[in-house]
């Protein structure tokens, strides 16, 4: 796969909604978090994004404001005004994709559409952009991802919703023969664990790399489970501890050489 997003730095460091330590606790998703992470090395951010109302695509998590907000109220019901005034943390506002896309036009964008309502409009604030190389839309509803590659540019990269994980899973225990059509998206990406079964190992990244499919997993916050992760050759690392994944990535890379490759990484390889 040539994709331009999977041409970044390897393993992809992934900050998941943001760099959201120290005096940015608490502001997951907002500008400030993303832009944080920027400056902090990383290229790769993951976010998750909802519509309001009048189809105003918003970074957030949750479908209401009520969590991580001042704010109140589902965001599909609200207009922007609404959304647009609520405060994170009672400190800044919401963040809009479209800002987003024109203030970071270096980050490569792994988008988690979180709700039917946002397919159109985020598609259309993509297109709006011309950002196709530089996102990846995500969802674990393979139904809305089906959506998704319909309404969007032959150039949209996606991951895989949960069907068809569990038919790369399933693969690699009985065998691929006949599968690989099934197979919708060009990531993977996934918990180590789901309850108590493994899901990522050495069998299901090697069936993910036979079909030129990458491995993500994610919300990855300990230094050993990356060191593990890393060691099982997945290609990308999803943590709300950047800092800690910096260092592991540091220590790993720099001189070292990359899992399941004969070559010496680069100090950088991981990070911008």
């Amino acid at each position: 796969m040539t994709h331009p997003f999977l041409q970044g730095p390897w393993p992809r460091a992934f900050a998941h909604r943001g760099w959201h330590l120290g005096d940015l606790h608490d502001m997951e998703n907002s500008m400030s978090a993303l832009r944080r992470a920027v400056a902090e090395g990383y290229r790769y951010i993951e976010t998750d994004v909802h519509a309001t109302a009048d189809e105003v695509v918003v970074l957030h998590h949750d479908p209401s404001l009520d969590r991580t907000t001042d704010g109140r109220g589902t965001i599909r019901r609200l207009p922007w005004s609404a959304v647009g005034s609520a405060r994170i943390g009672g400190r800044e506002p919401v963040a809009c994709l479209d800002d987003v896309l024109e203030e970071l036009p270096q980050a490569l964008l792994n988008i988690d559409v979180k709700d039917d309502a946002a397919v159109r409009p985020v598609l259309e604030t993509v297109r709006r952009h011309d950002a196709w190389h530089r996102v990846c839309l995500a969802s674990f509803d393979d139904r809305r991802l089906r959506e998704l590659r319909k309404g969007g540019s032959s150039e949209l990269l996606t991951s895989m919703g949960k069907r068809t994980v569990a038919t790369l899973w399933g693969a690699s225990r009985y065998g691929g023969r006949g599968l690989r059509s099934r197979i919708d998206g060009w990531a993977a990406q996934v918990p180590p664990r789901h309850g108590r079964l493994r899901v990522v190992d050495q069998r299901f990244v090697r069936m993910a790399h036979r079909w030129g499919l990458e491995v993500h997993t994610w919300t990855v916050n300990e230094a050993a489970d990356m060191r593990e992760l890393l060691d099982l050759g997945v290609d990308g690392v999803v943590t709300d501890r950047p800092d800690v994944l910096r260092d592991v990535l540091g220590d790993r890379f720099t001189g070292g050489a990359r899992p399941g490759s004969a070559g010496k990484a680069k100090p950088g390889d991981a990070l911008s």
